[in-house]
């Protein structure tokens, strides 16, 4: 074997990781957002940069929409209008680019991006089948998708992320994000991981699983638009993911629980997963961010 076939392997497995997740135009996304000129909204060594950009974001992003479908409001907006059945690799890609754009991107750029998807939340709204009124501009409901999206990020990266923060560094990752969800829309967001788990706990009653819900996560556990080749390995992604699903959202969503399992070896098989994904994009350096619908 050629002593350059490492870095082939590597440079392949980066591009293809990359493009499904950020788009086919992703490279040039990528030098937009990472090398235009001009103040940013967030220093490089700020939380949100350190979280955004690790690898963990792939089984955090999976776990958000797990977590994110147990409302059935925001949930009924997911199924009516997303996406996600027709062209699930656009909108991850669409949410990646914003998740990229406001971390990285220039402060002009990040702007952009608030306001594009401000007004895409504006047509979004209608009822459930119970007949509940929904507007995915609510700043009930974006609260919701926000509190579940970073308390998501946040225990990936403390599970499987490179470097782990400490408390003081997770209570600024959550200030970082609250800063984003204000110009979104979000009212009162949380600032310190114990508001995050405090909006999360007020959130409780309001959740259950719909039917929508269980068909929404069939769809993105069992069965996920990609190759039958690369399943397996989107199939420990998705382990780690429900591994850290709260109990009480196991069986509304029919997931399974197994805690021995989950604490060894689907650990360390995350843990595996989250470095070789790390390996490869660290030959371009990219963004892996997901979730931001």
């Amino acid at each position: 074997m050629s002593l350059t076939a490492p870095a082939d392997v590597r440079t392949r497995l980066a591009r293809a990781l990359f493009t499904r997740v950020a788009g086919p135009d992703a490279e040039a996304q990528r030098d937009r957002i990472h090398l235009s000129p001009g103040p940013r909204w967030f220093a490089p060594e700020a939380p949100i940069c350190r979280v955004h950009g690790d690898a963990s974001m792939f089984i955090g992003g999976i776990r958000a929409l797990l977590l994110q479908s147990m409302h059935p409001q925001a949930m009924a907006a997911v199924a009516a209008h997303s996406g996600f059945r027709s062209d699930p690799w656009g909108r991850i890609a669409r949410t990646s680019h914003f998740l990229a754009v406001t971390t990285f991107g220039t402060a002009a750029d990040a702007a952009t991006a608030v306001r594009r998807v401000g007004a895409a939340h504006e047509v979004v709204h209608g009822v459930t089948t119970d007949g509940t009124p929904y507007h995915a501009s609510d700043p009930h409901l974006l609260r919701w998708v926000h509190v579940a999206e970073i308390d998501s990020f946040l225990r990936a990266h403390q599970h499987y992320g490179d470097c782990p923060l400490d408390a003081a560094g997770r209570d600024g990752y959550v200030a970082d994000t609250a800063a984003v969800a204000q110009r979104l829309g979000v009212v009162d967001p949380p600032r310190t991981e114990r508001e995050l788990h405090e909006q999360l706990d007020a959130y409780r009653p309001e959740l259950r699983a719909t039917a929508e819900a269980r068909d929404a996560v069939r769809f993105v556990l069992w069965t996920p638009p990609l190759p039958f080749a690369a399943r397996p390995a989107y199939g420990v992604l998705a382990a780690a993911a429900v591994a850290m699903m709260p109990r009480w959202s196991r069986w509304p969503l029919r997931l399974p629980y197994l805690p021995v399992a989950e604490a060894t070896v689907v650990r360390a098989a995350g843990a595996v997963a989250t470095r070789t994904i790390r390996w490869a994009l660290s030959a371009d350096s990219p963004s892996p961010g997901l979730t931001r619908s």
